[in-house]
């Protein structure tokens, strides 16, 4: 194993985190994936393919992202129109 690198293996494929992620987390989200997988493969007989999974984990992150995205701009927004009050108010 590289000294930068710490391997885990998600679904049969071996991947490498930088020592500084949290482990921990990084387990759970193994497990999640690999939980999903399974109850995939259980409801589609088999049919759900490894590509097919990770399309739809990469549609949920992707809509995570873009509600991050909306969040952020709606928070940036506020402190905006708050930063314009206290000036006017000054």
């Amino acid at each position: 194993m590289n000294q930068d690198t710490i391997n885990l293996t998600v679904l049969g494929l071996s991947i490498a985190f930088k020592p500084g992620a949290d482990m921990r987390r990084v387990q759970e989200a193994v497990r999640l994936v690999e939980e999903r997988f399974a109850d995939q493969k259980l409801r589609f007989h088999g049919g759900q393919t490894k590509d097919i999974l990770l399309t739809f984990i990469a549609l949920g992150l992707a809509d995570d992202l873009l509600q991050s995205q909306k969040e952020q701009a709606d928070v940036q927004n506020r402190v905006e129109a708050l930063l314009s009050k206290i000036e006017e108010s000054s």
